[in-house]
């Protein structure tokens, strides 16, 4: 007697998938599909966004090392290189504020006073602050001399010296007005010549004094008329700077010697510290 077949269990129901998921898949498939035919198929793609940090900021692989703040001391001049009269200062000589703290109609000369007055001739930020600096007083001759030793990218250091060559073409003679009472001032601007020192380097000589009829020719170094050396140096991507100004004869001597034996101690203090490294 032959049975029945027994009935087979019907297969269990796939499960199905959340409603989320399903959704994500269906999305995923469309927006790939727009991506390959859609309407910005031929659209190239986007700009990567930009580095948030400044090229200024990114370190040069080709510059040597910054030199400590110690290292750029012992690249300082001193009184003992400069004579017997020379001293440490003992503090900003009067005519800074009466005769420097002007301005002037030409943009560039403008920016000379204000470089011979705030002594920051490669700029005022954290980058360009000097890593060294030192004052001194000729007690005799009532000169003073400010010296700085600076480290930045031997590009704009050169920017820089390039524009101080401009000046006696730019500012040969002009006019500033004092900031406090407004009395006029005759700045005069002239080529210092230096020392062979360093990769590059310049130097200005800037008299200034009452404006007045021309009774006075140039070169004339009368007791209040003050002169001023702006002198730089670079060195690799270092740099020396200084202003020498006095209202009596300029100490030629002073500058020169600042040149020389600074240039000689910043060459040695930057093979110190690549030897160091």
């Amino acid at each position: 007697m032959q049975h029945a077949p027994a009935a087979r269990p019907s297969p269990a129901p796939a499960a199905r998938p959340p409603l989320g998921a399903a959704l994500a898949a269906v999305l995923a498939l469309t927006t790939a599909a727009c991506a390959v035919g859609g309407r910005g198929a031929d659209r190239p793609a986007g700009p990567v966004p930009p580095n948030p940090r400044s090229p200024a900021a990114l370190p040069s692989p080709g510059l040597p090392p910054v030199l400590t703040r110690g290292q750029a001391r012992t690249a300082l001049i001193t009184a003992a290189d400069l004579g017997e009269a020379w001293e440490p200062t003992r503090g900003a000589a009067t005519w800074r504020d009466d005769l420097l703290k002007a301005t002037a109609g030409r943009s560039d000369c403008r920016r000379l006073l204000d470089v011979l007055y705030t002594e920051d001739l490669f700029g005022a930020d954290a980058a360009t602050a000097p890593r060294a600096t030192a004052a001194l007083d000729d007690a005799e001759g009532g000169a003073q001399l400010h010296y700085r030793v600076t480290s930045y990218r031997a590009a704009d250091l050169d920017r820089t010296l390039a524009w101080l060559g401009t000046l006696p073409d730019t500012c040969g003679r002009f006019e500033a007005r004092a900031t406090a009472h407004g009395t006029v001032r005759d700045v005069r601007v002239a080529a210092l010549p230096l020392p062979d020192a360093g990769d590059a380097r310049r130097g200005l000589r800037v008299t200034v004094a009452d404006a007045a009829p021309d009774d006075r020719s140039d070169g004339d170094a009368r007791d209040g008329i003050l002169t001023v050396d702006l002198v730089a140096v670079r060195v690799g991507d270092d740099a020396i700077s200084l202003t020498n100004g006095t209202l009596g004869e300029p100490a030629d001597d002073a500058t020169r010697t600042s040149v020389e034996v600074g240039t000689g101690r910043l060459t040695e203090a930057r093979r110190q510290g690549r030897a160091q490294v």
